[in-house]
C-alpha cells in the first residue's frame, strides 16, 4: 500500500492517516503459515517540529503449534511500530530513518518487517504450559501420566550408587 506524505512533510503540525488490510497468509514461517486473516493496520504520520513519525498500529491472529506440546495455539497480537522518515540520508548505512525522496512511501515491506521481527521466539500454548512426557508422550496439561521421572542419566549412575550406600 502507497502512503503518499507530501504535505505532512511541507506542513508542520500535519497529520496523515491510513487503514488497511495485509493479507500475509502466504509467508512461511519455520514451516507454518501463521497468518490465516488479514492484518489490520492503521498507519498514522504526523510532522512535528519537522521532524515526520509514522505510528504503524497492527492487529492480527497468530496461529502456531505450542512448542512444549503440539496443540494448536491461537492468539490475537496488536505490536504498535514507529518509524521517523526523511527525504534523503546523508548517511546510507543508518537503520534509524526511513528515506522517502519522493514523498511516498511503500507499507507493505515495512509492515511485514516489523511483524516477523516481533513475533515470539518460542510459541506456547499458554505460559504454564507443561509440555510432554519425555516416557510416553502424554500431554501433561491434560494430567499426569504417572510415569516415574526419577530415571537417572546413565554416565550419573555411579554417583546414585554412591548416594544410596
Amino acid at each position: 500500500m502507497l502512503f503518499e506524505l507530501k504535505t505532512v512533510f511541507q506542513n508542520e503540525g500535519e497529520t496523515k492517516s491510513l487503514r488497511y488490510e495485509l493479507d500475509m497468509s502466504a509467508i512461511d514461517t519455520d514451516g507454518f503459515f501463521p497468518f490465516s486473516e488479514p492484518v489490520i493496520v492503521s498507519a498514522e504520520a504526523h510532522n512535528r517540529t519537522g521532524i515526520v513519525t509514522l505510528e504503524l498500529a497492527c492487529k492480527f491472529t497468530y496461529d502456531r503449534v505450542c512448542d512444549r506440546c503440539g496443540e494448536d495455539a491461537s492468539g490475537i497480537m496488536e505490536p504498535v511500530f514507529e518509524h521517523k522518515l526523511v527525504q534523503s540520508l546523508a548517511d546510507e548505512g543508518n537503520d534509524d530513518y526511513i528515506e522517502t525522496p519522493d514523498f511516498v512511501i511503500e507499507l507493505d515491506d515495512i509492515v511485514i518487517s516489523d511483524i516477523l521481527l516481533t513475533l515470539p521466539r518460542k510459541n506456547l500454548c499458554k505460559e504454564d504450559c507443561r509440555g510432554l512426557c519425555p516416557s510416553c508422550g502424554k500431554n501433561l496439561n491434560l494430567g499426569d501420566c504417572g510415569c516415574d521421572r526419577r530415571t537417572v542419566d546413565p554416565r550419573l549412575e555411579i554417583l546414585k550408587q554412591l548416594m544410596d550406600e
